[in-house]
């Protein structure tokens, strides 16, 4: 059941990629990424009262919400680097550097939990699949001056806080409500983003945005909400070194979509490493 959720969650997150940019061009990174998790604040919770889960709250350990405060800081803090990313860089390049998470990720849960090491070593060489892959995909070269160098580091800054996330989001929780927890985390994730708006004094930008571009942050909250819920369920039931793949597998949606939409092109190489990353991830949900 947790692979077929995880696997819901790559398809929410690659809409989400894409919908994403396509209302993220013009606006400001920073009122985009609040105004989007105020709607995922307000469908989240609708969520959890409606399904009962706040009732699971109250009985929370102290871990359990330090884990999930410190997983809601890092995911705050995924989404600025990955949202500044797209602002700036390709989709379909921000993405796959984002996918680098997939390597730390594995290798982490593999040392820190038992129940990961299970075939770990087919574990690991399709893990070097997914990087040669991702690599490819990223086709780095083909940018130039500041800006290859401003998206790179604000996508690779997402995989890092990325991987800190799935792992926080595992530590502790084990035995708590997934979806009251992804709730809780929202909350922390929507003071941080409305603080950064009102410190850097951005709220005159809100006004600025388009009939467009609210259409599109509304859609992409509600993708982002139903690919944390499918994200945070299947982690918390199955393997991380098998979850966080699949989720990044979400690559192959955003490629098509921004292929479609976005009128982005990918190169011969590029294609190679998604046929790799691709690859990769399957025989790592099949084979462990």
């Amino acid at each position: 059941m947790w692979i077929v959720v995880a696997v819901l969650s790559a398809l929410f997150a690659g809409l989400t990629a894409v919908l994403s940019k396509g209302g993220n061009e013009k606006a400001n990174s920073d009122v985009v990424i609040a105004l989007r998790i105020s709607v995922i604040f307000v469908c989240s919770w609708i969520i959890v009262f409606a399904m009962g889960a706040y009732k699971a709250i109250a009985t929370m350990s102290a871990n359990a919400l330090i884990s999930i405060i410190l997983s809601g800081i890092s995911t705050g803090a995924c989404w600025i680097c990955y949202f500044k990313a797209l602002s700036i860089g390709d989709a379909s390049k921000v993405a796959a550097v984002d996918k680098s998470s997939v390597a730390l990720s594995v290798l982490l849960a593999i040392i820190i939990f038992p129940d990961e090491r299970s075939l770990w070593w087919i574990k690991l060489i399709c893990l070097v699949v997914i990087i040669i892959g991702t690599a490819l995909m990223t086709d780095i070269k083909r940018d130039d001056g500041k800006r290859k160098i401003a998206w790179l580091i604000f996508a690779l800054l997402s995989a890092v806080f990325s991987t800190a996330t799935s792992l926080l989001g595992k530590i502790g929780t084990q035995d708590v409500d997934s979806n009251a927890a992804t709730a809780l985390r929202t909350c922390v994730i929507l003071v941080m983003a409305w603080l950064i708006v009102f410190c850097k004094r951005e709220t005159k930008y809100i006004k600025e945005l388009k009939g467009k571009e609210i259409f599109f942050l509304i859609l992409s909250g509600i993708t982002t909400t139903a690919n944390w819920f499918c994200y945070y369920y299947a982690i918390q039931k199955g393997q991380v070194s098998i979850v966080v793949p699949i989720d990044k597998m979400s690559i192959l949606v955003t490629v098509i979509f921004s292929l479609i939409f976005l009128n982005e092109k990918l190169s011969v190489k590029a294609w190679i490493g998604l046929a790799l990353l691709s690859a990769g991830t399957i025989c790592m949900a099949v084979f462990t």
